[in-house]
């Protein structure tokens, strides 16, 4: 997604993109020869600069966060070290606790938050194939609807919204229920096929919706529904945190179906299917790390 994103900014939005990283081959390609963007219109590129994540980094207007959540921590502090008074911190990140890291980091004041719909599929170091999708941005911190222009300037579909605790909770439930394609290793359409995947699916997104209708939040609609609707979009693909696993890599599980369970144990509201989600996609990270 950094890649997918920062190459529009640089060649469409004549920003100055600097990508902060720990994976040195990436780095490495995209000094050499820029970023490789293919997408249904084309494939081009962008040059851009790039930076090790432990820096030195240098100031930035914004700074826009697309890590795992496991790294958010990490992220944080070096992002601290790049504000200026007016900067701006924008997490896409999908999950809970993100948001709270870099408002403990950078203030809460210069944080927003924000949904992404587009996917970004990494072909290669610096090589990357996108679908578009829209973005939606939010939160108090000024310079929203700037970074929304700037955005839209680099051909995104990026828009600013009042409601968007509902849009980050509609999209919690979604990741939480798709999150089954994980544990089972099969296809978002697959799970929809027959009753038992189906059925935990409808529920870890229900659990969802409850616990964020006692936060005060209404979805404006059935979570399960919007669940539905995403497996079937995307029915021949397969979790981001499948691939996770196995490359055993560390998921997002514990900000996603993990971080429901603790908050719905602070407001009394049952998430069993997202503890058996959360328990058994752990123990499978486990396995596949060993």
């Amino acid at each position: 997604m950094a890649c997918a994103l920062g190459a529009r900014l640089a060649r469409y939005g004549r920003a100055a993109v600097t990508l902060a990283g720990t994976w040195t081959a990436a780095l490495e390609a995209i000094a050499s020869r820029g970023i490789v963007v293919d997408e249904p219109g084309g494939v081009w590129s962008a040059t851009v600069s790039v930076a090790p994540l432990a820096g030195p980094l240098g100031a930035a207007d914004v700074v826009l966060v697309l890590v795992k959540s496991p790294r958010t921590t990490d992220v944080a502090h070096a992002a601290a070290r790049s504000l200026l008074p007016g900067s701006l911190v924008v997490t896409l990140q999908t999950g809970l606790g993100n948001r709270e890291l870099l408002e403990e980091a950078c203030g809460p004041e210069q944080v927003a938050v924000g949904v992404a719909s587009l996917t970004a599929t990494l072909l290669g170091p610096g090589d990357v194939r996108v679908a578009p999708g829209r973005i939606i941005l939010g939160g108090p911190a000024p310079g929203v609807a700037r970074f929304a222009e700037l955005m839209a300037a680099s051909r995104l579909d990026a828009e600013v919204s009042v409601g968007i605790e509902r849009v980050l909770w509609a999209r919690l439930a979604v990741t939480c229920a798709l999150n089954l394609s994980a544990l089972t290793g099969r296809t978002h359409g697959t799970l929809l096929e027959t009753p038992e995947p189906c059925e935990t699916l409808l529920k870890a997104a229900r659990e969802v919706g409850a616990l964020a209708q006692v936060k005060g939040i209404d979805l404006g609609g059935d979570p399960a529904i919007l669940a539905v609707e995403a497996a079937e979009s995307a029915a021949a693909t397969r979790s981001g945190m499948s691939h996770d696993l196995e490359r055993g890599a560390r998921t997002e599980v514990d900000a996603q179906n993990g971080a429901v369970v603790l908050e719905g144990r602070r407001f009394d509201v049952p998430t069993p299917v997202n503890e058996y989600l959360w328990q058994r996609i752990r123990e499978k990270e486990r396995s596949s790390a060993g």
